[in-house]
């Protein structure tokens, strides 16, 4: 095949460079400015786009952010490669922020409290429902009797708060993330838009300096000829 890579990723590695990319966090977040920067759209467009991929790095629906983002950005008419690339915004170094601040908003908001205890627990819920998924899974097949428990706990304590805190620190957090990206996206286009118009009068100019000598030169020629 043409696309077929060379060396095949091995499931370690795949895991190994989404947790950290080759090169590191740092130019993987500047690769995603860059091509954020240069897409083909109006600011508003784009910045609305980048609030939909922001706004679904803040629920828990992982496995369907891209999705999510997707679905956002066109009921919000804005630039879906935009609201891809701002899914970037929950990565392993961000998750535990996003993760506490909306599993933090939606205790308060349900008036329940978020104990430190409890955060250490988090995985455990996680695994507990995870096993509880695939006991009830292969339940259906075997005469193995069902247990929602796990998930019941995990559901109570994690994703209803994590989903109605994720919702409003997400708002929060994509509408700073758009008001942010229009000017800068705006001045962005301005200045490229200045460049590339000042590299075409450069080409222009050249181009007529060039005929202008070309034509001096035809000139100089008939005169030593006539001369």
């Amino acid at each position: 095949m043409i696309f077929k890579r060379r060396d095949p990723k091995t499931m370690g590695r795949s895991v190994a460079e989404f947790l950290w990319p080759r090169g590191g966090w740092a130019r993987a977040f500047h690769y995603v400015k860059h091509r954020v920067r240069r897409l083909p759209d109006s600011p508003e467009r784009i910045a609305r786009g980048i609030w939909a991929g922001v706004f679904m790095s803040f629920t828990p629906l992982f496995g369907f952010h891209f999705l999510g983002a997707v679905m956002i950005a066109k009921a919000m008419k804005g630039n879906i490669l935009a609201s891809l690339m701002a899914t970037f915004v929950g990565n392993p170094l961000t998750f535990v922020f996003i993760t506490l601040a909306s599993l933090k908003s939606g205790h308060w908001i349900l008036g329940t409290k978020l104990e430190h205890g409890e955060l250490r627990m988090l995985s455990r819920k996680f695994a507990d429902a995870g096993i509880d998924l695939w006991h009830n899974a292969w339940a259906i097949f075997t005469p193995e009797e069902m247990d929602w428990s796990g998930l019941a706990i995990f559901s109570r304590d994690v994703f209803f708060p994590y989903l109605i805190g994720g919702i409003l620190a997400g708002i929060f957090f994509a509408t700073i993330a758009y008001y942010l990206a229009v000017p800068v996206l705006r001045a962005y286009q301005h200045r490229r838009k200045g460049l590339i118009k000042a590299k075409f009068e450069a080409i222009k100019a050249k181009s007529a300096a060039k005929a202008n000598e070309k034509k001096q030169a035809v000139k100089d020629k008939k005169e030593q000829t006539n001369g």
